[in-house]
């Protein structure tokens, strides 16, 4: 497998696999909450060049995606201050490749290009729904920070925030 930046013809297919990878959560949540999910992962909201888009490519099919936003920037349409870290966000794989530890790839290359960057920490945001993500998150060492939690669709669901602190050796 390996890890690479999309190109720009890859970028609809990429928004496709997010809604793929994420539909298993729509019968959980409010149906209002699955429009605006589903919105927000197949938008062009990371279609700035200061945005890193990052695929995991298996024998010339992509298998899973992520995005890296760098600090300081608005990564949620104003429902989180702007961090001092980069926040990852959309991570996706394709449903028929899940649990093959390409998660774990695309973060840990979120993880290498911000410590590269020189950053101290890297961020992410989860929805509440998402339990096996949170799982994945904890297990990677990534600590929850609850002042960055916000609810997006006044739903009662709460999109958590986790921080993973990258000062010292910690890749996997």
């Amino acid at each position: 497998m390996i890890i690479r930046d999309a190109v720009v013809k890859e970028l609809p297919l990429i928004r496709e696999q997010r809604i793929q990878a994420y539909e298993i959560h729509a019968k959980s949540i409010p149906e209002g909450h699955w429009r605006a999910l589903k919105k927000a992962i197949s938008s062009d909201a990371d279609s700035s060049p200061d945005i890193e888009k990052i695929v995991a490519d298996l024998n010339g099919t992509i298998v899973g995606s992520v995005v890296l936003y760098p600090a300081k920037i608005d990564a949620y349409e104003c429902n989180v201050e702007k961090l001092d870290y980069p926040e990852i966000r959309m991570l996706a794989v394709a449903p028929d490749a899940q649990g093959k530890g390409i998660a774990t790839r695309l973060i840990s290359e979120c993880i290498v290009r911000a410590k590269a960057k020189g950053c101290q920490a890297v961020g992410l945001h989860t929805g509440e729904f998402m339990t096996g993500a949170m799982r994945l998150y904890e297990r990677l060492g990534f600590e929850r920070i609850p002042q960055y939690d916000f609810v997006p669709a006044n739903d009662g669901i709460i999109v958590k925030a986790y921080r993973l602190s990258i000062d010292k050796e910690n890749l996997f």
